[in-house]
């Protein structure tokens, strides 16, 4: 099954994410299928930027986003 979720990149206690497509066997860090786009939730307010084109692609193929990528396609408005 394919997941859009996300993969951490910030150092200790500085969190940055990569929202990422991959594989839900897959380690949280491993290897990726392809980059949607970052989240920083240590900016006022959290910055989100996601390619919206490259995620509905995926939406529309079956990739089932986690709770959280959810939340923020619904905030940058990708998914009602």
């Amino acid at each position: 099954m394919v997941k859009i979720r996300l993969k951490r990149i910030g150092a200790h206690k500085k969190p940055f994410y990569r929202v990422v497509v991959a594989d839900s066997r897959t380690p949280r860090d491993g290897r990726f299928i392809e980059e949607l786009g970052t989240y920083d939730p240590l900016k006022d307010p959290a910055e989100i930027k996601i390619d919206a084109e490259k995620a509905q692609k995926w939406l529309d193929n079956g990739a089932q986003p986690t709770e959280t990528v959810r939340s923020l396609l619904k905030k940058s408005g990708i998914i009602k």
